[in-house]
C-alpha cells in the first residue's frame, strides 16, 4: 500500500478511504472504501492517477466538518482535484464550517493538490487549513483558488468570516506558511488598492521541485499584470494571481499549472 487518502465528515458520517500502489511502473488503485456524502472518482484515459473528490451535499455551511488526509507513497504520484468548485454557503452567526487537509508525501513522490475554486457566498463562515508534509526528496504542486462572490450574478460579500492557512513542512521543519483573514465587508476590503484593487478572485500556486528555479522565467512570461512569481528557495517557486472574476483567473492559471505539472491537468479543469 503506497498511498492512502481518507476523508471524514463527522456530522454526515461520510468517509472515503483510498489506497494505491505502484505496479509495473504505473500508479494504480489498491483499495477503496467510501460512504456518506463524500465520493472519490477516477477518470480513465490518462497516464496519471487522478482522484476526483465529490461533496454530494453540494457545499459547506456552518457546523460542517470536512477533513482530507492523503499519503503519497515512495516514488509514486497522486493528483487530487475536485469535480466542481466547492461552495461555502450562509451560516448561522454562531456556527463555522471547517475544511482541513493533511497530506504526507514520501521520498521520490509527487503530490499535485489542484482543487477547483472555493466560492464564498454572502453570510458564509469558514475555516480552512492545508498542511503538506514533505520527505527530503518529495515534490509538490499546490494550488488554492478562491472566488469572493460570483460577479456574473451581481454578488457582493458584506458579511463573511474566512480564515485560511497553508503550511508546508520538509523533514518536520516549516518551509512555507501563508494565511488569509477576512471578516465583515470583504467586498470593501478587496476594493482597496493595497489589498486586491477590486479583484474578486485570487489564487496561490506553490511548486516545490529541483527544477523550480529553471521555471521562473517561463512562468513570469505567462503572468498577467495582476500576477507575480518569486523563488523562496532554489527548489520553491511561489505564484500569486488576482483576477476580476473566476473565468479570467482560470485563463491565467491553467497555463501555469500545465507547465508545472508532470502530467496533463485533470479533465475537470478544462475551460
Amino acid at each position: 500500500m503506497l498511498d492512502t487518502l481518507s476523508i471524514i465528515q463527522p456530522r454526515a458520517k461520510g468517509h472515503a478511504i483510498l489506497s494505491s500502489k505502484l505496479r509495473d511502473g504505473a500508479n494504480v488503485i489498491d483499495d477503496l472504501h467510501q460512504a456518506g456524502c463524500l465520493r472519490v472518482l477516477f477518470p480513465r484515459g490518462g497516464p496519471a492517477l487522478d482522484a476526483v473528490l465529490i461533496n454530494t451535499s453540494g457545499g459547506v455551511t456552518g457546523g460542517d466538518r470536512i477533513a482530507v488526509s492523503a499519503q503519497v507513497g515512495e516514488n509514486s504520484a497522486l493528483t487530487i482535484t475536485t469535480q466542481a468548485a466547492e461552495r461555502a454557503y450562509r451560516s448561522q452567526p454562531d456556527e463555522t464550517g471547517e475544511i482541513t487537509t493533511d497530506a504526507t508525501v514520501l521520498d521520490g513522490a509527487m503530490l499535485r493538490w489542484v482543487p477547483q475554486e472555493l466560492i464564498l457566498f454572502e453570510g458564509c463562515r469558514l475555516r480552512r487549513k492545508l498542511t503538506v508534509n514533505l520527505a527530503p526528496t518529495a515534490r509538490a504542486l499546490v494550488v488554492e483558488p478562491v472566488v469572493f462572490g460570483r460577479v456574473a450574478m451581481g454578488e457582493t460579500l458584506q458579511n463573511i468570516y474566512f480564515r485560511d492557512r497553508v503550511t508546508i513542512n520538509r523533514g518536520g521543519l516549516p518551509i512555507y506558511r501563508d494565511g488569509v483573514d477576512l471578516s465583515g465587508d470583504a467586498t470593501a476590503q478587496l476594493s482597496q488598492m493595497a489589498v486586491a484593487n477590486g479583484a474578486t478572485a485570487m489564487a496561490s500556486v506553490i511548486y516545490i521541485a529541483p527544477n523550480a528555479a529553471a521555471q521562473l522565467k517561463a512562468i513570469r512570461a505567462c503572468l498577467p499584470q495582476t500576477g507575480g512569481a518569486s523563488l523562496l528557495a532554489d527548489d520553491m517557486l511561489v505564484v500569486r494571481l488576482l483576477g476580476p472574476d473566476s473565468y479570467v483567473l482560470r485563463q491565467s492559471l491553467i497555463p501555469i499549472l500545465e507547465r508545472l505539472s508532470i502530467a496533463p491537468l485533470p479533465a475537470t479543469w478544462r475551460l
